[in-house]
């Protein structure tokens, strides 16, 4: 269901928002690293596949394919604020909760892959 980049994406964002508190680099540089690293975060939560058509996952998955179209919305929105917002520290932790929540969302994906292969081989049962 996830892309196998999605990890090093979200760290690799992660890592940036923290950049110039650590670094030093200039604000506009800091701008567009992050708009560069947001745009990877997009392109690996749009490559996630649908979920299972299995009964009861397929609700789940659904809530996921949702949770996802979500999240791109805040990526959209938060991706044209790194650029122009004048209080960038309220933008940052802004899209260090996208992180947090991206996470979830990638946490959530496992948990669905897990119980789809727990069910195919007949679970502990």
């Amino acid at each position: 269901m996830t892309t196998p980049g999605l990890p090093a994406a979200l760290q690799a964002l992660d890592q940036s928002l923290d950049a110039p508190r650590r670094t030093g680099i200039p604000l506009g540089n800091w701008r567009w690293l992050v708009r560069q690293r947001l745009g990877v975060v997009r392109d690996e939560l749009l490559g996630e596949r649908a979920g299972s058509q299995d009964g009861w996952l397929a609700a789940r998955g659904g809530a996921a394919f949702r949770e996802r179209n979500a999240l791109l919305s805040r990526l959209t929105e938060l991706s044209s604020q790194v650029l122009e917002a004048p209080d960038i520290e309220a933008t940052r932790i802004e899209l260090k909760r996208l992180v947090a929540d991206v996470n979830r969302h990638l946490q959530r994906l496992n948990d669905i892959s897990y119980d789809e292969v727990e069910m195919e081989i007949g679970g502990s049962e």
